[in-house]
């Protein structure tokens, strides 16, 4: 199964909260192979870190200031990433990847903050006409897998499973984070 990796940062996980930036990756889960020509990167425009400051939540103050104002400086507006993405997905090459079938989408914790924020921004008929109705979650497999003792108790969560694995701590910027979790995924498939 092919599928299309995804991580976005935002300015914090509350309903208000912006996305600031986001990257993606095609895989294939039967090769586990990256399709890193097909990788791609945006930083979505936002207010100034110290407009945003009142409102952040103290990690996001500590960790993502310099995000925050690359953000601010270089990124985009939402409707030229939404035509972009939507330039993207269109593609002839993502869409011979995925062999003209709706594009199932892969993350981590992504019904709590990614998804939402993705209709929220997006809007709901963007999403129904570019991705599949089912999703795959690191997290939900991590769980499950957790549950039958095939992974410890620590691969709850993500920067458990970078440690589970050896591949150091989360890096916190969309596009490591995206090929992080497909490369994470195929390390569970082999337990």
């Amino acid at each position: 199964m092919k599928y299309l990796s995804f991580d976005l940062e935002a300015t914090g996980l509350a309903e208000h909260d912006l996305i600031i930036e986001f990257g993606l990756i095609p895989f294939c889960a039967k090769t586990k192979t990256l399709q890193e020509s097909l990788a791609k990167h945006w930083f979505i425009k936002c207010p100034s870190f110290d407009s945003l400051k009142p409102k952040l939540d103290q990690w996001v103050i500590d960790h993502n200031k310099e995000l925050i104002e690359k953000a601010h400086a270089e990124g985009i507006e939402m409707a030229q990433f939404k035509a972009e993405l939507s330039e993207y997905i269109k593609s002839p090459e993502v869409s011979e990847y995925f062999e003209g079938q709706r594009i199932i989408l892969f993350g981590k914790s992504m019904n709590a903050i990614d998804l939402p924020f993705m209709t929220r921004d997006l809007g709901w008929d963007f999403m129904r006409e570019h991705f599949h109705h089912q999703v795959l979650d690191m997290s939900s497999v991590a769980m499950a897998f957790a549950d039958k003792e095939i992974l410890p108790e620590a691969c709850r969560s993500g920067g458990g499973l970078m440690t589970h694995f050896d591949m150091g701590e989360v890096a916190h910027t969309a596009l490591e984070d995206a090929k992080n979790v497909a490369l994470l995924y195929f390390e569970s498939l082999k337990s």
